[in-house]
């Protein structure tokens, strides 16, 4: 998606309303339902209207609202930060709106969002945590139900949580230096004992476990998480590597993770590509070992983004031995594998009862000796073959297959850019998949999935590969007629 289609036009802010005048005028539901929000405010409400209905003139009474009983005149908007138009009446409510804007005061219009200057969003109250959730005035409905899901997420006790951070900020702005340390408090602060004592509703206890936090001068260890990032769709992280992110003060990733995928991780960690593309500057195996000791030793907590799962043809192993001898804490988070990805894309079971019981995971370089590395021998007794390397090895693979014995009929999918939504599919036999080294159309990664168990794929939204076989071999012959 471009960034002109993901442009805001009404941009988020927390406007200051504390003893602030907040004007509505209005008597009926739509003055109430805004009444309502800003009382969750510290603002002094101001409602305008010489017809109340009997649940606005109750709200007026329980919250302590000034009540202006009078027909509306501009003069009653004088000193407030905000308007609100709600009348009901249309001509009214363009009159509210074009006497707010001759004073300079923003406006929302109920229900008219052609007359805002601004929207009131859904909100989740945790003061002094708020949560503002908008849709431009589009959806109402779908705010309120955004704003649900988040209310059910987030604990009650937030807010006196928040309210005991903002009592530390002072000290830990004094006591810490700023970055890593300061970072690892306010984390710990917020996910150890302050939240659980906050939580158990004792704040003296909160309070104590702060000040320990605070006072615990442990050197700050470093850490690695070495994180599947899926095969490209962020949608297919998983929920822990999306909080390793989150945390993370640096994040070191392969060129072919998506930058969707990157920028799941904090705004302001470091992000650093170790390239592994064609045509990229890329570290070697070696030098990557390097500065994920390097960066552990500093302190830092580092997420190693790894297209797919580590553990598959990731070079996890190297990594792992690097810091295990360096004595640097690390974990692996799996991810999902791009063979898992093109299956799903195919809908295509890789396992099939009564006719494929096992897979092979390869990147059919060792396919370069005389004798059939021994996952060619489980493909040739039927089990699902997964080759995870470009076109010209998934060619290689087919002639030594068939000349292994495998059936030329055994039926192949093929995809670009698995889980994305610009893949591409293609279908066909182990005889149609030479074809695909002379394609320079496909730039994505690419993988290939062979045995009898791809025919109870999906083929709707895919291409037969024979198609461009025979345009090749039509074009072969043509050449040759003229040469």
């Amino acid at each position: 998606m471009s960034n002109a289609a993901t442009k805001l036009n009404a941009f988020p802010v927390f406007m200051r309303v504390e003893g602030e005048a907040v004007a509505i005028v209005g008597g009926g539901e739509e003055a109430l339902a805004k009444a309502r929000l800003i009382d969750q405010s510290s603002a002094v409400l101001r409602i305008v209207t010489d017809a109340a209905e009997p649940d606005l003139l109750t709200f007026i009474t329980q919250s302590g609202a000034a009540h202006i009983a009078e027909a509306y005149d501009a003069v009653q908007l004088e000193g407030a930060v905000m308007v609100f138009a709600a009348s009901g009446d249309e001509a009214l409510d363009r009159r509210v709106v074009a006497d707010a804007r001759r004073m300079g005061i923003p406006v929302n219009a109920v229900d008219r969002p052609e007359l805002c200057d601004f929207f009131t969003p859904a909100l989740v109250n945790r003061a002094p945590v708020a949560i503002a959730i908008g849709t431009e005035g589009a959806g109402p409905v779908l705010a309120q139900m955004l704003r649900g899901r988040i209310d059910r997420m987030l604990s009650p006790s937030l807010g006196p949580l928040a309210t005991l951070a903002a009592s530390f900020r002072d000290a830990a702005e004094r006591l810490l230096p700023k970055g890593n340390a300061r970072r690892r408090f306010w984390s710990d602060f917020f996910s150890g004992a302050p939240a659980r004592a906050i939580e158990a509703g004792d704040i003296s206890q909160a309070h104590d476990a702060a000040v320990g936090l605070l006072l615990s001068n442990t050197a700050v260890s470093g850490h690695v998480a070495l994180v599947g990032a899926g095969p490209g769709a962020e949608d297919l992280l998983t929920l822990r590597a999306h909080r390793l992110l989150m945390e993370a003060d640096v994040i070191v990733h392969d060129a072919l993770v998506p930058e969707a995928v990157v920028a799941m991780g904090r705004r302001d960690a470091e992000r650093l590509p170790v390239g592994k593309r064609k045509g990229c500057h890329t570290k070697s195996q070696a030098e990557i070992n390097a500065l994920l000791v390097e960066l552990g030793r500093e302190g830092k907590r580092v997420v190693r983004l790894k297209s797919g799962d580590p553990l598959v043809f990731g070079r996890a192993g190297e990594e792992m031995a690097a810091l295990r001898d360096a004595g640097i804490a690390y974990e692996v988070v799996p991810g999902v594998t791009a063979a898992f990805a093109a299956a799903a894309d195919f809908e295509l079971p890789l396992t099939l009862r009564g006719v494929s019981s096992s897979m092979v995971f390869t990147t059919g370089h060792d396919l370069k000796g005389n004798s059939l590395p021994d996952w060619a021998k489980l493909a040739i007794s039927g089990a699902t073959v997964a080759v995870y390397m470009g076109c010209s090895v998934a060619a290689e693979v087919a002639g030594r297959l068939i000349e292994a014995g495998l059936s030329p009929d055994t039926a192949v999918a093929v995809v670009e850019n698995a889980s994305l939504a610009n893949r591409r599919r293609f279908h066909g036999t182990l005889a149609d998949l030479p074809s695909l080294e002379a394609r320079a159309d496909l730039s994505g990664p690419v993988m290939t999935i062979i045995g009898d168990a791809v025919a109870g794929a999906n083929f709707e939204r895919s291409e037969p590969l024979a198609a461009h076989r025979h345009d090749s071999a039509a074009a072969t012959a043509t050449e040759g007629v003229h040469s």
